[in-house]
């Protein structure tokens, strides 16, 4: 059965307890992963993130019609340059499964979730 709204022959069907964790995007570099603590209204919202610092993201213009956020998400954030402790960018957004993958792997200890 399809879900009302999304035929596509090219696609699977969807199939509502299928949660298969196939790939899980981890930290590199310079990212973190954080969890997004409440929104401040004009794309912006605080983020605690790994490294203890709470810091003031937004979703880039890149991403925004792409990534949808709310309180409590897991996101994978990348802190500027300049003013790195304080500000940053989310990049990705992590789905249930993927953050139960996380937690399980051990990535999400510093943030207590």
């Amino acid at each position: 059965m399809y879900k009302k709204g999304s035929y596509n022959k090219y696609k699977k069907p969807y199939t509502p307890g299928s949660s298969e964790v196939v790939r899980v995007r981890t930290p590199r570099d310079k990212e973190v992963l954080g969890m997004i603590e409440s929104r401040l209204g004009f794309g912006k919202m605080h983020v605690i993130c790994t490294d203890k610092k709470m810091r003031i993201c937004r979703v880039p213009g890149k991403y925004r019609r792409k990534i949808w956020v709310r309180d409590g998400d897991i996101v994978l954030a990348v802190p500027w340059e300049f003013e790195g402790d304080r500000k940053g960018d989310i990049i990705y957004k992590y789905r249930k499964a993927q953050v139960d993958w996380l937690r399980n792997k051990g990535f999400l200890e510093a943030l207590d979730v």
